[in-house]
């Protein structure tokens, strides 16, 4: 979390309804960090608080704090008594709205919401949120950074960091200085959740296939980024990718409430913001800014994307056009998302390990210029890995494979280039600087998540970067 001065407090009742927490019996569901930090608030709000999570306590980091507050935690499966007795459900976003124990509740009519709409309740500030399948913590994370260039005060959270419910913090304290901005990455699962959720302005960057192991199809995952705007109304900014194939044809029917902000990095927009001649241009009205890109540290046609949403985001929040630009050209990007490592002999090293989906791997090769030798495999998402099969013939001299979806890939591009298979990321760097030649890039981007040999894509991108560091 990054917020200048103290937390904000909850005083009672927010923008988002009358919703009543004292007394009743609220069941939350998945005890990662969003969900302890749930239990703690709603302890706090004076609810009758269980919480519920399918792995043992010994994987549990915050339960001895919960039980110390005398709330009911169940772990290792997920008891139907808990869920039926509930008078609410707060579902963390891990946990698949599709288990039977929260089935059999929705049919009884208990409610189910998601971490974000408990906390929309209890907040009065703006909130800047950022959706799509890839970009968001690049973009979330600039934003803020803007933001608070700009001398605002800023919570940057949500699916990264701090969970949008650790803004409200202790609710009997006294609340020393709140927010300007809340700027929050949200994803699919957490607007799968939501009722009245409310974004001043809402950035919906892409929308390619991900999470096709949790949704039945496209369409359903589809679906749940567009609640982004259901609740939005007029005086609202949309900023919408006018590029995105999908958002194209779907926006047009839900765009006419509230002020809309395209952007394109292929075309020239009449009103929005656009790529033009090494210029991002920012046309809106009688107002027209040029952003020379020339001293950008974020390279490749999805940053400047990212960065094209930014300046939307903070010239909608009135910040000068000085002082966005002076930010960008200060922001060095994310680690594990086309983190540059370093060059050996000639070859570029470059951690893509937070690149867990098809479409995050075609951003990354459309943005090589350089021959590629690609490093890629994990766990297996439902994503169709033919798609790249141009990329990958026209950008990548050598695939090198490995976990769980190593052999539904070399399916997908027998034939396209040359393939490697093996066991481990170090055998991968191995045979990755085997084959590399002078003015090569070695890219770990997996396509896939890591958690069939990693404990997250973080695990995944600091071990590759240690072995590169180490050649």
């Amino acid at each position: 979390m990054k917020m200048i001065g103290s937390k904000r407090v909850p005083s009672g009742r927010g923008q988002g309804s009358s919703i009543v927490l004292q007394g009743k019996n609220v069941l939350v569901v998945g005890l990662a960090k969003t969900g302890v930090s749930t239990a703690k608030f709603l302890d706090k709000m004076g609810a009758v608080v269980t919480a519920t999570d399918s792995s043992p306590a010994s994987k549990i980091k915050g339960i001895d704090e919960l039980e110390k507050l005398g709330i009911e935690v169940e772990a290792g499966g997920h008891s139907m008594k808990h869920f039926l007795n509930a008078d609410l459900i707060v579902l963390s976003p891990g946990v698949p709205s599709t288990i039977e124990p929260l089935k059999e509740a929705k049919k009884s009519g208990v409610e189910i919401i998601s971490e974000i709409e408990l906390a929309y309740n209890f907040i009065k500030e703006p909130i800047v949120a950022i959706a799509g399948t890839n970009g968001k913590t690049t973009t979330t994370t600039l934003i803020g950074k803007i933001l608070e260039d700009a001398g605002k005060k800023v919570f940057v959270g949500g699916n990264i960091g701090e969970p949008l419910i650790e803004y409200l913090g202790e609710r009997h304290a006294l609340p020393l200085q709140q927010a300007d901005y809340l700027v929050v990455e949200v994803s699919s699962f957490q607007l799968e959740g939501i009722r009245k959720f409310r974004p001043h302005i809402a950035i919906l960057l892409n929308i390619t296939e991900d999470h096709l192991d949790r949704y039945t199809n496209f369409d359903e995952y589809t679906a749940a980024k567009f609640r982004l705007f259901e609740n939005m109304k007029q005086g609202d900014v949309a900023v919408v990718n006018n590029d995105d194939v999908v958002i194209n044809s779907k926006f047009k029917i839900q765009n006419s409430k509230f002020k809309v902000i395209p952007f394109s990095s292929s075309r020239i927009l009449e009103e929005g913001i656009f790529y033009k001649n090494e210029n991002i241009v920012y046309s809106l009205g009688s107002e027209k800014e040029f952003y020379p890109t020339e001293n950008f540290k974020l390279k490749g046609i999805h940053n400047i994307e990212n960065i094209m949403a930014s300046i939307a985001a903070a010239k909608a929040c009135g910040i000068p056009g000085d002082v966005i630009l002076k930010t960008i050209e200060g922001f060095k990007g994310l680690s594990h998302r086309m983190e540059f490592i370093r060059k050996v002999n000639g070859v570029s090293y470059y951690n893509d390990s937070k690149g867990t989906n098809v479409g995050a791997l075609q951003k990354s090769l459309e943005g090589m210029d350089s021959p590629v030798i690609l490093i890629a495999g994990g766990k297996d998402k439902g994503g169709d890995y033919r798609i790249l099969n141009g990329l990958i013939q026209k950008k990548v001299k050598r695939l090198i494979l490995l976990g769980e979806a190593k052999n539904k890939i070399r399916d997908a591009f027998k034939g396209l280039t040359d393939i490697v298979m093996v066991e481990s990321l170090k055998e991968a760097v191995t045979a990755a600087r085997n084959k590399a030649n002078k003015g090569d890039v070695v890219l770990l981007s997996p396509a896939c998540s890591s958690f069939d040999m990693f404990k997250n894509y973080k695990e995944r991108g600091e071990i590759f970067r240690r072995l590169v560091e180490a050649l």
